[in-house]
């Protein structure tokens, strides 16, 4: 068994809460899985935390979104030092130069006067040109879309997160 999965199962609970929401950003969501523990494997940590993200209402959603910073800044709304560390690692490859850094701040501008929040993507490996292009195609999605699309690449972002904190290869 994970060595950290299992120090993780045999935790209290609050503890185990605090230990696996930068993973996610949702209280709600590492509430519930915590509750589920313990877990035999890392793979049944991870179908189950799929389940439960897809089961949230919006406002957990929402809460997992807002731990994120925008791309290509450092700040989030609400998160745990560890989710800004990674967010920061996920962003590395980003490298944006100034006129890329302006175009993703205008975007998120706009994306945020469209939607209400931050603009959500999976960055692990993307080029600032390559997000930049995801947020232009994915302003122009209605609200109900985009939303699915955001909780998805909040979705993928949490796989990658507890692979991370679970010490596996990603």
């Amino acid at each position: 068994m994970n060595s950290t999965l299992e120090r993780w199962n045999a935790a209290m609970h609050e503890q185990a809460v605090e230990q696996i929401l930068p993973c996610n950003g949702s209280r709600a969501w590492a509430t519930q899985i915590a509750a589920l523990r313990p877990f035999a494997t890392a793979f049944e940590l991870t179908c189950t935390a799929d389940i439960i993200w897809r089961s949230l209402p919006r406002h957990d959603w929402q809460q997992a979104f807002d731990s994120h910073p925008r791309i290509g800044e450092q700040k989030a709304k609400s998160a745990t030092a560890q989710s800004l560390k990674w967010s920061a690692g996920e962003q590395a490859a980003a490298n944006p130069d100034e006129r890329a850094k302006t175009a993703l701040a205008e975007g998120n501008r706009a994306y945020e006067q469209k939607f209400g929040r931050i603009f959500i993507v999976c960055a692990t490996g993307k080029s600032a040109a390559e997000m930049l292009a995801i947020l232009n195609l994915r302003i122009s999605n209605d609200p109900v879309t985009e939303l699915r699309e955001a909780a998805e690449q909040q979705r993928q972002i949490t796989q990658i997160r507890l692979r991370k904190w679970l010490g596996m290869a990603i």
